[in-house]
């Protein structure tokens, strides 16, 4: 088991992990999946309100909870590989400005020159 970034694992090729997590992205963002959320939260209400026997509301509320949790991995794996993106822009971007003014020696581009890559170090 490893509990480096999702973005890191692997090296360049993505993992059979990192490629469910981008189609369990995709479905849960979906109209189906809202459908199923809508249908469940209907059954939980249902369930109460019909005054059914505690295992099946205790089956109502497990299931809503297991939901959550995996809708909650799924968001930080998306959020961390949509960080690291942006940070890879931003990293391209500043060597970009720093080849154009290779000359400057000034502390603003010393300061950009030493925030490349700092993501990492910390």
């Amino acid at each position: 088991m490893t509990f480096k970034s999702p973005v890191h694992r692997g090296g360049p090729r993505r993992g059979r992990f990192e490629q469910f997590a981008e189609y369990a992205s995709y479905f849960t963002s979906s109209p189906a999946f809202f459908l199923i959320c809508l249908l469940l939260v209907g059954f939980f209400v249902a369930a109460h309100a019909a005054h059914l026997p505690i295992e099946l509301l205790l089956l109502a509320g497990e299931s809503m909870t297991a939901v959550t949790l995996l809708l909650l991995a799924l968001l930080k794996n998306a959020e961390m590989r949509a960080e690291h993106a942006v940070q890879r822009k931003l990293d391209a971007i500043a060597r970009a400005l720093l080849e154009m003014n290779r000359n400057d020696t000034s502390k603003a581009f010393q300061d950009l020159r030493d925030s490349i890559r700092m993501e990492e170090e910390t």
